[in-house]
């Protein structure tokens, strides 16, 4: 696999974008419970596509998307950029495709003129946490026992980094 063409999300992603966090769905990122179908229209409920930064393969398909948004609606949070979802496909992973999609993340919100960026991660998934540390994210803060999945506790881990 050549390096993946990172561009912005279109609407006509949208099926192919709901399929991809289908078959990626696992409770080592998700809080959500698995739904039967991937959800249609993916573009809907917070997700849009001007949110989203996709990596494309040789082929055209869809390998991963990162999903880039304000924290809140507050206007003197407007320097901050949260990311609040990285998917990359199970046949792309190791292969560079979420470091490429953090990194287009980050110049895309410095372009923008923010000055940080921030995230949550799930305390059990160590491969995400080693890739936002390896991408300069350090923890800022720890909501123990947030979630309870699969009948076990998981650690909220709140990490976020300056820009550029």
């Amino acid at each position: 696999m050549s390096e993946p063409r990172i561009r912005p999300a279109r609407p006509g992603d949208e099926a192919a974008l709901a399929r991809l966090d289908h078959d990626t769905w696992s409770t080592l990122h998700a809080v959500l419970p698995r739904s039967d179908a991937p959800r249609n229209p993916f573009f809907q409920d917070g997700n849009r596509p001007e949110d989203l930064i996709v990596a494309e393969g040789d082929d055209g398909g869809i390998l991963g998307y990162i999903k880039t948004v304000f924290p809140t609606p507050l206007e003197c949070n407007r320097h901050v950029r949260q990311i609040q979802g990285l998917v990359v496909a199970r046949t792309a992973r190791g292969r560079g495709v979420g470091r490429a999609l953090i990194r287009a993340a980050r110049a895309e919100a410095h372009r923008a003129g923010a000055r940080r960026i921030t995230l949550r991660v799930l305390g059990h998934n160590a491969p995400a946490r080693a890739l936002y540390a390896a991408e300069g994210f350090v923890v800022e803060g720890v909501l123990p026992g947030e979630f309870l999945l699969d009948g076990v506790y998981v650690d909220d881990i709140l990490m976020g980094r300056p820009l550029p």
